[in-house]
């Protein structure tokens, strides 16, 4: 015997496979085994048992047919065998080895092919028919497809946060009629005391179990939340990947329209063959000369048999045949490129489920043939809602309140800030520290605050860098005048959220982005009417102008901030506008004059022109228009000298004029006597005039990097300096006229040619060692009791 088993190999598969089987693929399956088991069967006889029989036949040879042997018998024989006891045949003359010459000669000439080799070609039928449903598990282009999806569907399925996604959405659906029922047990309870005792115990004990009973839903650890993390990463990869092509469908479509052809071919033959097998065959074969005859009858000793497995095979083959057939109707009728997951969306409330196409839709229609729930529960990992969901619950494992505590710190306006940066969310555990002022967010993407943000009832600053952010509107009427100061960074400004500009509490608004070139010029801002309150306004871009939105806060804005990264700020008509204005910076906009609209601003109290491209000041003298004017920046810049009308701004305090090209000063800078400091550093001074001298208001002079080979000693005259900053010219000594500076904290003469130090710096009576930077040899050269002096605390 034949052991089925040894056919095993063609009709082997993974276990998990029995997904993607349908029920047609399921019964032709165990249609096959039944055919193949006929199959073997036949074989077996054949191989094991005599094939055929023949007999001499008596009769002229002439005369010999295909009749029946029972005509050829002598006349009276048969019915003589009933009455005689002992019968007596016709004698033949012949022995065993010529018999079976005989049978092997007529089984191989008188019989028919097909009642020869039937059960052979069953199970050769067979076999196609099982390479053919098996094929594409085998196929490498499809069979890698098909293992990896069997893999994330069975982990999608088994995944802990399938379960409590659907759990959630489950509990939601019941949330109102618990709440129902809860209502009604506690009116219940409430009602007149009309009852006896048990009665009254059970009102009050029904509600506590209709209320507390949780849903079922399934707390994550760290490491299963991780795991479901990777899962939606496989997913979408593999999304990805399977949508691109349809060669499972094609492959699918092929293999089972040749089994429908294979079908038609088995059953046409089948049934004109069939008759073929006959019990009796006459075999005529020219042995005269060996045996004595030529003409044989012979018994087909299986004919009975085989027929009757014929007919059960052709019955199993059109059982067989109709489900192929109805395979074809189920591939064409139906558009399975296509995979809809509405009722999912409806059923879960996960709206961003997205439907899907090619391999993956046939795939999916193939998994609903079997268990529409494997669907239900994958459908999860496709949901980005879900996958936020997920992010979430791992980012409030990981960041608990206890950690987020550690972070906080006070930024350098005071507040209590927390920042966080490069996040894959934001954390709901961070709605639980209401002692939070400032919120500083960089680099997470896609925030969407949760109702959670009304608890930061001290809330007043946050940032939001490259951060994009999206608030509910109750959310939007909950900052609206309780936030004060707001950064928003990202690539463009059209990106900044539209809500910020409907904060009317808002008194401090930073942007930066860049603006798109074909907007560059025309540089529009969203309208800032509604920030009545706005006092302070920084936008760092690459605008040709100044905003035409900037004169929608003119009355109230006391602090312009324009930073263009080099870009040419080329109108500022805007400006002038600015009546309340204070402060106002013009930080790298490729300026190469001062901007005449800058002497409009009659309450302007501080300019910083720095990093433009300034060769000449001349405009200077149209700076005492602006009577309020105490701070002037103009370092960073490519100034060659500055003009003798500097004399002209008797009230300023602060001039900031390093990292320019000047080599000389003039004189007139000693007719400014409101300065109090003064930075000419980094430039090519060789000499310092004697009129600074007159500064008497100077507290802080920088000089350092430059060429100065002695200083004036009128200098020293300016009896309250504070800080003063020499270091790395060319100073050879420094006078002992520096002890009149006693108010003198810092001294800076590194980087000198300085042999020692006048010993009347002990006079400095407010400098010390810590103020005093120096090289250490210097420093070990002053008498003991200076040194002593200076390290006193």
């Amino acid at each position: 015997m034949i052991p089925v088993a040894e056919f095993k190999q063609f009709t082997e598969q993974q276990p998990a496979f029995k997904v993607l089987k349908p029920w047609w693929d399921v019964l032709a399956e165990y249609l096959t085994v039944a055919m193949l088991m006929i199959g073997v069967f036949g074989c077996t006889l054949q191989v094991t048992q005599d094939k055929i029989i023949c007999l001499p036949s008596h009769e002229l040879q002439e005369n010999f047919s295909e009749a029946p042997c029972q005509q050829l018998l002598p006349r009276g024989v048969s019915e003589q065998m009933g009455g005689l006891r002992e019968v007596s045949g016709l004698k033949n003359n012949l022995d065993l080895q010529q018999y079976s010459f005989i049978n092997q000669l007529c089984y191989e000439t008188a019989l028919h092919w097909y009642a020869k080799y039937f059960p052979y070609l069953v199970v050769i039928h067979t076999l196609i028919f099982m390479v053919c449903t098996s094929f594409w598990f085998k196929f490498p282009g499809t069979s890698s497809k098909i293992e990896h999806f069997i893999s994330i569907l069975g982990k999608c399925f088994d995944s802990p946060w399938t379960t409590r996604a659907l759990s959630e959405v489950s509990g939601e659906n019941q949330k109102g009629p618990t709440t129902g029922r809860a209502t009604a047990t506690v009116e219940a309870s409430a009602g007149p005391g009309k009852a006896n005792e048990g009665e009254k115990e059970k009102v009050l004990v029904e509600p506590e179990k209709v209320v507390t009973e949780p849903p079922a839903v399934t707390l994550l650890d760290k490491k299963e939340g991780e795991q479901a993390k990777a899962l939606f990463e496989k997913v979408k990869k593999f999304r990805v990947h399977v949508e691109e092509g349809d060669i499972l469908y094609t492959m699918y479509i092929r293999q089972t329209v040749l089994k429908v052809c294979k079908f038609f071919a088995i059953l046409v033959y089948n049934l004109v063959y069939v008759e073929k097998i006959s019990f009796l065959v006459a075999c005529r074969v020219e042995t005269s000369e060996v045996t004595g005859y030529a003409s044989f009858c012979c018994n087909h000793t299986k004919a009975h048999l085989f027929s009757k497995l014929a007919f059960c095979y052709i019955s199993f083959v059109c059982v067989y045949g109709i489900t192929c057939l109805y395979t074809l109707y189920w591939l064409f009728h139906r558009p399975l490129k296509e995979y809809s997951f509405r009722s999912v969306r409806e059923e879960t409330g996960m709206g961003d489920i997205p439907d899907v196409k090619n391999d993956f839709a046939f795939m999916l229609h193939l998994i609903d043939q079997y268990d529409s729930l494997y669907s239900k529960r994958f459908a999860v990992f496709l949901s980005e809602v879900s996958e936020s969901r997920l992010k979430q619950l791992n980012l409030n494992h990981e960041w608990t309140p206890e950690k987020l505590r550690q972070k906080l710190q006070r930024n350098a306006r005071g507040r209590l800030e927390l920042a966080l940066c490069m996040l894959p969310g934001l954390p709901d555990t961070v709605f639980e520290l209401s002692e939070v002022e400032a919120l500083r967010l960089e680099a997470i993407c896609d925030i969407t605050f949760p109702p959670g943000l009304s608890q930061l009832l001290h809330l007043q600053e946050l940032s939001l860098l490259h951060s994009p952010a999206r608030l509910p509107f109750s959310l939007q009427i909950f900052l609206r005048d309780r936030l004060k100061v707001i950064r928003v960074k990202c690539e463009e400004l059209r990106e900044v959220p539209l809500w910020v500009f409907g904060l009317r509490g808002l008194e401090e608004l930073h942007l930066e982005g860049l603006f798109p070139p074909e907007l560059a010029r025309a540089a529009t801002l969203e309208s800032l009417r509604e920030l009545k309150q706005l006092k302070v306004l920084s936008l760092r871009s690459n605008a040709s102008k100044v905003p035409a939105s900037v004169t929608d806060v003119a009355g109230h804005l006391q602090r312009l901030s324009l930073h263009n990264d080099g870009a040419r700020l080329l109108a500022l008509n805007s400006l002038k506008k600015l009546a309340a204005l204070r402060e106002l910076e013009l930080v790298a906009c490729g300026l190469e004059r001062i901007p005449h609209a800058i002497f409009s601003l009659g309450a302007l109290q501080e300019l910083d022109l720095k990093d433009n491209h300034l060769r000449s000041i001349e405009e200077i003298l149209s700076f005492q228009h602006c009577r309020k004017l105490v701070t002037l920046k103009l370092w960073h810049n490519q100034i060659a000298y500055v003009p003798e009308h500097v004399r002209k701004l008797r009230g300023l305090e602060q001039l900031y004029l390093s990292h320019n090209k000047l080599e000389t000063l003039p004189t007139q800078l000693g007719l400014c006597s409101g300065l109090r400091l003064l930075d000419i550093s980094h430039n090519g001074l060789r000499s310092l005039p004697p009129e600074l001298g007159l500064l008497q208001s100077l507290q802080h002079l920088a000089v350092s990097y430059n060429a100065l080979e002695a200083l004036p000693e009128e200098l020293f005259f300016c009896r309250k300096l504070r800080t003063l900053l020499l270091g790395y010219n060319h100073l050879s000594q420094l006078s002992p006229q520096v002890g009149a500076l006693r108010a003198l904290s810092r001294l800076e003469l590194k980087g000198n040619r300085l042999e020692a130090l006048p010993e009347e710096l002990g006079n400095c009576v407010g400098l010390k060692r810590v103020g005093l930077l120096v090289e250490d040899t210097l420093y070990e050269g002053l008498p003991a009791e200076v040194r002593e002096k200076m390290e006193e605390e």
